[in-house]
């Protein structure tokens, strides 16, 4: 087995390891942001989480009353609001998976006046077509000691209630919760929250016990992560690398012998091949993911996407297609070669920061691969530079060796012209 396929086996397993492993969330409060710890506690809450999407935390205690068969669960919920208005809600599913259509919700208002109010919602198909969202009463669910609370100076907002809920339609092990943050409401109608994939991944399958989700959302968040990881190490760090390689590697700055010549383009069909290799199965991920989503499409990102994959494919051809030296049109190849190199370096490099905008992870994200864009500009310019001072430099050399060997040609015909000429004493012996 090649180095170059242990390397891809050895990133595919450590891209597809979070996804793979079922690893028990943290329950600790102690883990949780100062203010929601502090409200926590004071409601006697001891297991929290953060949630996977919006920057919101979570926290509940729960007792199952054996007798009357009923799960009494107390529940918090915070996140930061952008604006000074807004409202915050969470609710319960008790369909086959947690989803919007059919959440028992709870809803914290917040007004631009100062005021707060919160209400019990049912969340139906008429709402996801657009109907109004008005408060109405949860039949099977009993919601009681609600409250809102709001920090003007953090903007963070929690929503505390109790509720009974029946055991035969929500357990402890399987719980469908919903969470949403909103920025505008009419009175006491939540309006329309964003439609951003964070918006729309806001829910999960939650064990009470253990404080884990496992679910079809909570795994598609994984391939998420797995698709963007592989793009950004194969189309965005690889391949780029091979480029470089076969730019300023041919003959500077590493002056190779005659058994290693071609090494620079082994190198760079070794990046190329690597970096194809991933950037392909994150492709695939994505084209899955893409076709799995029912709520959403990113059209844009999709078309470079397809473009890139395209393109990328038709220049890994060139190992095997490209015209000899010899060939007339290998100089109009090359230069098509080439352009269309940089022309997929500069999508590839577009795509991410648009999957990077879509994903809206954590800021390191973004921020990294600005560092490797930018890593790979200090490298450039410098190669840039050295290579234009040793073709400078090369020039003054052959322009040097040139005008010495003039000279040293006029020495060498001054002196045979001299070594030819006769001298005046045999002229003169042989004259009459």
């Amino acid at each position: 087995m090649s180095s170059s396929t242990e390397l891809v086996i050895i990133l595919i397993t450590l891209a597809f390891l979070s996804l793979i492993l079922n690893i028990n969330a943290q329950t600790d409060c102690s883990e949780s942001s100062d203010e929601f710890f502090d409200l926590a506690s004071a409601r006697n809450i001891t297991k929290c989480k953060k949630l996977t999407t919006l920057g919101a935390e979570f926290g509940w205690k729960y007792n199952v009353d054996n007798h009357t068969k009923r799960l009494q669960l107390d529940i918090i919920l915070g996140a930061s609001l952008q604006n000074a208005m807004g409202w915050l809600a969470w609710g319960v599913n008790p369909g086959q998976r947690p989803q919007m259509v059919g959440t028992r919700a709870i809803i914290g208002i917040r007004y631009l006046n100062g005021t707060s109010v919160i209400k019990t919602y049912n969340i139906t198909q008429y709402t996801k077509i657009g109907c109004p969202l008005l408060p109405s009463e949860i039949s099977d669910v009993n919601v009681s000691n609600t409250q809102v609370n709001y920090s003007a100076t953090t903007r963070y907002m929690t929503i505390h209630a109790s509720l009974i809920l029946p055991q035969k339609d929500y357990t402890v092990s399987k719980l469908n919760h919903v969470w949403q943050v909103g920025h505008s409401a009419n009175d006491v109608q939540p309006l329309m929250h964003a439609t951003t994939l964070q918006n729309v991944d806001s829910t999960e399958t939650l064990d009470l016990d253990t404080g884990t989700c496992v679910n079809i959302g909570h795994r598609r968040r994984h391939l998420r992560t797995v698709h963007g990881i592989l793009n950004i190490l194969g189309w965005g760090i690889l391949l780029p690398i091979g480029v470089i390689i076969a730019r300023y590697f041919r003959v500077h700055p590493f002056p190779f012998d005659q058994k290693k010549k071609n090494l620079w383009f082994y190198l760079h069909v070794s990046f190329q091949s690597v970096g194809y290799v991933l950037g392909t199965i994150g492709w695939g991920i994505g084209l899955w993911l893409g076709h799995a989503s029912k709520y959403y499409t990113f059209r844009t990102h999709r078309i470079l996407a397809i473009f890139i994959f395209t393109f990328a494919t038709l220049q890994m051809l060139a190992f095997r297609l490209k015209p000899k030296d010899t060939d007339d049109y290998r100089k109009h190849w090359n230069m098509y070669h080439h352009f269309l190199g940089y022309a997929l370096l500069a999508t590839i490099s577009v795509n991410i920061f648009q999957g990077i905008a879509i994903l809206k992870p954590v800021y390191t994200w973004k921020w990294a691969y600005v560092a490797i864009l930018g890593a790979f500009g200090v490298v450039t310019i410098a190669f840039e530079i050295y290579t234009w001072i040793k073709f400078r430099n090369d020039i003054k050399d052959k322009e040097k060796k040139n005008q010495n060997d003039i000279k040293d040609k006029e020495k060498k015909n001054q002196t045979t012209n001299q070594e030819g000429k006769p001298s005046a004493s045999t002229t003169e012996t042989k004259a009459p």
